[in-house]
């Protein structure tokens, strides 16, 4: 399933459009680089390295149009807090041929996911029960995925693992994209709700949490899904292990630590759903675990303890 794909007769990427699944699988086409943005922005595709591979095809497209600077900068104004956005821009926007480095950054993806994938499936037990959070799979990714790419390594070498979801609020991608790659894939999972894992824990029914990342800092903090430090904070409490699978491309030693990170805050509405009429809402994003509650940070290059 590519997540991300160029269409050279449409002219332009194609995305399947996350914010119609699981009830429908549809795609839509991009075709300039305001397109794109609008798309990574509406979250019609998300998951840092799927935005990535994204914004490359999208700066690709304004250097098409003639109107590079424009462009990117909607590209980059898009969503602040995912390291890979910018990453692709940068690679692109000073490539010689920008849709064949687009392209590069698209294959470079899968390669890594896949090799993410198999370095991960290596530190779990066999029949690992796994708590995962937010979705880290092929649809976060161009294909294959990052922290579900370990789990189904683990699935395609006999390993039997049992994921535990987190719904995810308040889009609960848990819930309606890693459920739905769970049961494409034939890996037994439940799905659960985000409160629930305090006492998943606590009873001893987890073997291991993998979550992904948007960025990691150069002093190893971790940028994620809002969340993900309540998760970590709960493993350290219960022994158990809290890895990070995420591809190179989501490392920024640029920036210092997680409080140097810009996290983005999104509408209240997302948030508001059950609460009466003009409720107001803070809605991070984001949050920052940091790196001493991080088992072992899993990239294409190896496992980093």
């Amino acid at each position: 399933m590519a997540t991300v794909e160029w269409d050279a007769g449409a002219g332009g990427v194609r995305l399947i459009d996350q914010t119609r699944l699981p009830d429908e699988e549809a795609y839509v086409v991009c075709r300039t680089a305001a397109e794109v943005a609008a798309a990574i922005r509406d979250m019609v595709v998300r998951g840092a390295p799927a935005i990535g591979a994204a914004a490359g095809y999208g700066t690709a497209l304004a250097a098409r149009e003639g109107r590079l600077a424009e462009g990117v900068a909607l590209i980059r104004a898009a969503r602040p807090t995912a390291r890979d956005l910018f990453w692709a821009v940068e690679r692109v926007e000073r490539a010689a041929d920008p849709l064949e480095e687009a392209h590069h950054i698209a294959r470079e993806s899968i390669e890594a996911c896949r090799e993410i994938g198999r370095h991960g499936a290596a530190v779990l037990p066999p029949r690992a029960r796994i708590v995962t959070i937010c979705n880290t799979g092929a649809l976060a990714t161009v294909d294959y995925g990052t922290g579900l790419g370990v789990i189904r390594a683990a699935h395609e070498h006999g390993g039997e693992p049992f994921v535990y979801a987190l719904e995810t609020r308040p889009r609960a991608q848990g819930a309606r994209l890693t459920t739905w790659e769970l049961r494409r894939l034939g890996i037994p999972h439940r799905l659960i709700a985000d409160g629930a894992a305090g006492l998943l824990l606590q009873r001893g029914m987890v073997d291991a949490a993998i979550s992904g990342a948007d960025r990691v800092c150069a002093n190893g903090d971790v940028v994620n899904k809002v969340g993900t430090y309540p998760l970590a904070l709960l493993c350290r409490e219960h022994g158990v292990p809290f890895y990070v699978a995420a591809p190179c491309s989501t490392i920024d030693d640029a920036t210092p630590d997680g409080a140097a990170v810009v996290i983005e805050e999104r509408s209240a509405d997302e948030v508001t759903t059950f609460a009466p009429p003009g409720t107001e809402a803070w809605n991070p994003a984001f949050d920052v675990t940091p790196a001493h509650l991080v088992t072992a940070l899993i990239t294409e290059r190896g496992v980093q303890r």
